[in-house]
């Protein structure tokens, strides 16, 4: 996302935004069947807030089958309780992957930490996604290290119901926190694999000086859900998400995806999500089109 505070009150606002999702099950570059792709709707976040019927069916009209959600509030999905969006999504003829739901920092209890995994559960998720850490928690290792063990225990009780919950990166994890880097050091030290699976943003991944083959090739099998999100330009690393604005269509920028994605299997991934934080033209139904048209004609095959 361009400005993450904006994701973040979108989510509290609208309980909406959601992903999209391509199913990357053994895939590699030879033939294979091309695989079910998705859309993370926070990128049609203002049309999925005016209308998000009429949203949901330009984005199954546009090729994709797969959602992952960002709008999780009291119980309910974009203002639906979990039966209805649920109908709504599958009449469309598409499915709900996963969601990206809020866990601050501090605040987790078994209470609501099982309420939330009842609600997901009677939606049908697969994945419960934490996508976002506020600032204020950023600022000690100590603070990462809580919510890595606090996140064990919610993973455990999505586990319960069916759920695997976990975790989607930006930059600023791979900047440097009293001597140490958090993703490195916390989170892909502390968090459970079993428990916690990482969501790899390869946007925000590279934008830190990252490369996501190096990553998935030291911790591989961790990796089941991949952002596939493109950038126009290539710049020196940095670890801010304000006022980020180089979002592209997936093909339309510089990341060889290819080559990524020819480490899926090492990488454990099963699904691939499309994500554009920001339409550089204002019209975003138009970048999403581009962006399943880039992943089945030039990408996949």
């Amino acid at each position: 996302m361009g400005n993450l505070h904006s994701r973040r009150d979108f989510m509290k606002l609208a309980a909406a935004g959601t992903l999209g999702a391509v199913v990357f099950s053994n895939y590699s570059c030879k033939k294979q069947p091309l695989p079910g792709i998705g859309l993370q709707l926070y990128t049609i976040r203002d049309a999925m807030m005016a209308d998000p019927a009429g949203s949901l069916k330009r984005v199954a009209d546009t090729g994709y089958k797969y959602l992952e959600l960002a709008g999780y509030a009291d119980g309910r999905f974009y203002g639906y309780e979990p039966a209805e969006f649920k109908k709504l999504v599958n009449d469309l003829g598409m499915e709900i992957l996963s969601s990206h739901t809020q866990v601050e920092a501090e605040g987790i209890t078994l209470e609501n930490a099982t309420k939330m995994a009842e609600d997901h559960a009677r939606l049908g998720v697969s994945y419960c996604i934490q996508p976002w850490v506020v600032e204020e928690a950023r600022t000690t290792i100590a603070s990462y290290q809580k919510m890595a063990s606090d996140w064990n225990k919610v993973g455990q009780i999505m586990k319960d119901f069916g759920i695997k919950f976990g975790y989607h990166n930006h930059n600023f994890e791979f900047d440097t926190v009293e001597g140490k880097i958090p993703y490195f050091d916390v989170f892909m030290t502390e968090l459970d694999k079993d428990l916690v699976t990482m969501e790899i943003d390869l946007f925000w991944t590279t934008k830190a000086g990252q490369d996501p083959v190096e990553i998935i090739n030291r911790y591989p099998g961790r990796f089941e859900l991949f952002h596939m999100k493109d950038m126009f330009t290539n710049e020196p690393p940095f670890f801010t998400t304000d006022g980020v604005r180089d979002f592209a269509p997936v093909g339309a920028g510089v990341i060889d995806f290819k080559r990524i994605l020819a480490a899926g299997e090492t990488a454990g991934m099963k699904y691939m999500i499309v994500e554009q934080d920001l339409s550089r033209d204002n019209d975003p139904f138009r970048d999403i089109k581009t962006s399943i048209t880039n992943l089945q004609t030039k990408i996949l095959v």
